[in-house]
């Protein structure tokens, strides 16, 4: 079994009960015999936070919590007042699903898929919020985190999903929505908690969050994580992690509070690019197999199949400083400022199975060659973010408001590895070897690779790209009270954003040295653009809100494949942003005394001047995407056992127009291309996901989740470059189950078994090259320590 070479730090979600440093030494001393409850059988859920969550709901947000209670002082009304999809997803509901990844986390919320590693974010984290890919907006804390990485979620409070075109909040994005990662702070009270996991596939996790207050209004919290183990079902691929998130508060819950806060994570792994397509081989020649063609485009192989080889790696970094000085003015008035340094690195050789040529069909079986992709991105960024808010009346109307200035800088390097073979899987008498640039051998079985193949070689550093990025922008946000009944939401935001960058490229190597560079010195790049939403909404009770809303977008051309691409060619125009409109009508609903929300909205959003090829040779801005839809969320408790979370998310989308065929090259015909009116990639029409537990018995808590996709398209089918692949991943039906026994009032044991019904499925393809498997079956025992 193959393992990764050295530790790292995870993605796992820890808000309630990480085994503090001091729990982890004090556990055997505990008495695990069962002592008197301090809870009620109407008490919240054995798995609820511990002191250091006090201000969840049952551990479920709803949107009875007010929006300033999120990182962002962008939202001036309660989140029932504001006219938007927003999903608060809580640590109880994080932790109660054994949580370890962005990915796990957002599967608990319809209408969100994840893109398989390719183009300018391979190997990290690319969620599609309704047909857009959204990988360049995420938050940490309100402030954009760059660069190409796997999010660890051991230091998260609560993740804050926002549907829909959010420039006005965010500033340049890909118009489907953004997520913002809200982290743990100091509080004005000690706690300690922890956690240790021991499950199947070698899996150990344990986390520890302790909080120290040594002064009046002053505190110290630290969290730590490590982790390993291996991908159920996929036995080959291990990992292992760790993090470390110290915070520092002065002035807790006083007029002046300032916050000091690191967060690293080191990441260790086996990368994985899944298995290969259809289009790796040729169907129905004579005196080749039998074997009959998947309609879904995607290679019947069994479910451990690895093409990779202990040569490959993933080694990813994030290290993150931040300084927070809040300052209360008045009663109505306060004042905020932040600043971030960033950097992490994200380097990796990795065998990608549908990029070593067309497989051939040698001796009676399918043969390959492998591939490979690789990446040493670091990335560096300076942001500062500065706004004020408060209350105001104008006459009669009560106004709320935000306005700020943010300023940031970004530093992308990338560069590949030179790799060459120079003794590796030997291929059989009668392969042609069609990759010699990358040396001899390499060759595997299509049908049954073997990753213990031997290989040695060479991996040398390639030339460097890099491209600066500068952003300013201003913004502001009120919240009308027109009458107790009517409100009027508005935002504004002014983008400045330029970019510009040096491209260099491998012109000729020899046996993995490069011989001769190319070298490109890009113009500089700028844009201006303006984006803004209004929304209105009707109050039929305090509880209730009906509304109607509209938002717009700018994607700047060169984030289209993730901000850690370098700046276009030189020989590309520079072009206008892609705009982004949405319309939205809604309703929200808190009912139990604010314990239960509830949620509708249906929406259309529109995607408009994308680049296509409208002739040979010819490109203009005239592409268009549209997704219409219904979305439907449930948070919180139905009876004080009872909790729920998930909804349901329908999107009907189409490529409007795309890009035309080049039917013959020699005379430059052209036809339509045959995926204008298709689905959009990424972009399934059903989606639904629901996570409810019962306490059956005051110590005993029981539960589990359903999550179904319905047939989603890959991602070459429907861009707005087109494409004429008609790969796609087959719906699928995923249960977990969930089980928790409180033995006393400081320790809980939880049980999770995750894909219960060990389901085989495929969670994503990027259409092209691969599919990646879904995890397989895998049972995981925490035990939760709290003080």
């Amino acid at each position: 079994m193959h393992k990764p070479s050295s530790p790292a730090a995870g993605v796992r979600s820890q808000a309630r009960r990480a085994l503090g440093a001091a729990a982890v030494a004090g556990v055997a001393g505990l008495a695990l015999a069962p002592a008197a409850f301090a809870a009620d059988a109407d008490a919240p859920v054995a798995t609820a936070p511990g002191s250091a969550d006090v201000q969840e709901v049952s551990g479920v947000a709803v949107d009875a919590r007010k929006a300033t209670d999120m990182q962002s002082g962008k939202y001036t009304a309660p989140l029932v007042d504001t006219p938007r999809s927003i999903t608060v997803i809580s640590s109880q509901i994080i932790e109660q699903t054994a949580a370890t990844s962005l990915t796990d986390i957002l599967r608990t919320s319809p209408g969100i898929t994840f893109g398989a590693g390719e183009g300018g974010q391979p190997l990290a984290d690319r969620p599609f919020i309704r047909g857009q890919a959204s990988g360049n907006n995420i938050f940490v804390d309100g402030i954009r985190d760059t660069g190409g990485q796997t999010r660890e979620v051991f230091n998260l409070e609560q993740v804050e999903v926002i549907k829909g075109p959010d420039s006005v909040y965010s500033g340049r994005g890909s118009g489907g929505g953004s997520i913002n990662l809200s982290t743990k702070s100091p509080k004005a009270r000690n706690f300690a908690s922890g956690s240790a996991a021991v499950g199947t596939d070698n899996y150990l996790r344990a986390t520890a969050d302790a909080n120290y207050t040594f002064a009046d209004n002053a505190a110290f919290r630290l969290n730590l994580m490590a982790t390993k183990g291996d991908t159920p079902g996929r036995d080959a691929v291990g990992f292992e992690r760790w993090g470390i998130a110290p915070s520092l508060a002065f002035g807790i819950d006083t007029d002046t509070q300032l916050t000091l806060s690191y967060y690293h994570l080191d990441t260790d792994q086996d990368p994985d690019y899944g298995i290969p397509l259809t289009t790796k081989r040729t169907w129905g020649v004579a005196g080749t197999d039998t074997r009959t063609k998947p309609i879904s485009g995607i290679l019947d192989v069994s479910r451990d199949a690895y093409y990779g080889l202990d040569r490959d790696f993933m080694k990813t970094k994030a290290d993150i400083g931040t300084l927070a000085i809040r300052h209360k003015i008045s009663d109505s008035l306060s004042v905020r400022q932040a600043i971030r340094y960033s950097k992490t690195v994200n380097d990796y050789v990795v065998t990608n199975p549908g990029d070593g040529g067309a497989a051939q069909f040698v001796a009676g079986e399918w043969w390959m060659k492998r591939g490979t992709k690789s990446r040493l991105n670091p990335t560096t960024t300076i942001a500062a973010v500065t706004d004020i808010s408060g209350q105001f009346n104008l006459g009669s109307l009560k106004n709320s408001f935000n306005a700020g200035v943010e300023l940031s800088r970004e530093k992308n390097e990338n560069s590949s590895y030179l790799i060459y073979t120079t003794n590796g899987s030997a291929c059989p008498t009668g392969f042609t070897n069609n990759v010699t640039t990358a040396g001899v051998g390499d060759c595997t079985r299509l049908y049954a690779p073997n990753p213990n193949d031997s290989w040695q070689g060479v991996i040398n550093k390639g030339p460097v790209s890099n491209s600066v990025t500068k952003s300013a922008a201003i913004y502001a946000f009120d919240t009308v009270t027109i009458t107790e009944k009517l409100l009027l939401n508005v935002g504004a935001r002014y983008d400045s954003y330029e970019t510009r960058g040096l491209n260099q490229t491998v012109a000729a190597s020899s046996n993995g040295v490069a011989t001769s560079i190319t070298l490109l010195q890009l113009p500089k790049a700028s844009w201006d653009f303006f984006n803004y939403q209004v929304g209105l909404n009707y109050k039929p009770t305090q509880s209730s809100s009906i509304y109607a809303s509209y938002a717009t977008s700018s994607t700047p051309p060169t984030i289209q494949g993730g901000d850690q691409n370098t700046a276009a060619t030189a020989a590309q125009e520079v072009l206008d942003p892609e705009d982004t409109t949405s319309i939205e009508l809604g309703a929200k609903w808190n009912l139990f005394g604010d314990q239960l929300a509830l949620s509708g909205a249906v929406f259309k959003t529109e995607r408009k001047n994308a680049l296509i090829l409208v002739a040979q040779n010819k490109s203009e801005q005239v592409g268009e995407t549209q997704v219409k839809g219904l979305e439907l969320g449930i948070s919180g408790k139905i009876t004080p056992k009872w909790q729920v979370f998930g909804g349901y998310t329908y999107m009907d989308s189409e490529l409007v127009r795309g890009a035309v065929t080049v039917v013959n090259a020699n005379t430059g015909e052209t036809a339509i291309n045959v995926n204008t009116g298709d689905p959009l990639a990424n972009t399934p029409k059903n989606t639904f996901s629901l996570f409810t537990t019962y306490r059956v018995l005051r110590p005993l808590t029981i539960g589990g989740g359903a999550y179904y996709v319905s047939k989603t398209f890959g991602g070459n089918q429907g861009g707005a470059g087109g494409g004429t692949n008609r790969i796609y991943i087959p719906s699928y039906t995923r249960y977990d189950a969930f089980a928790s026994y409180q033995v006393n009032d400081k320790v809980d044991l939880q049980l999770n078994v995750q894909n219960l019904t060990d389901e085989r499925y495929i969670l994503r393809t990027n259409g092209v090259h691969h599919a990646d498997p879904a995890p397989a079956r895998q049972t995981m025992l925490t035990l939760n320590v709290r003080y």
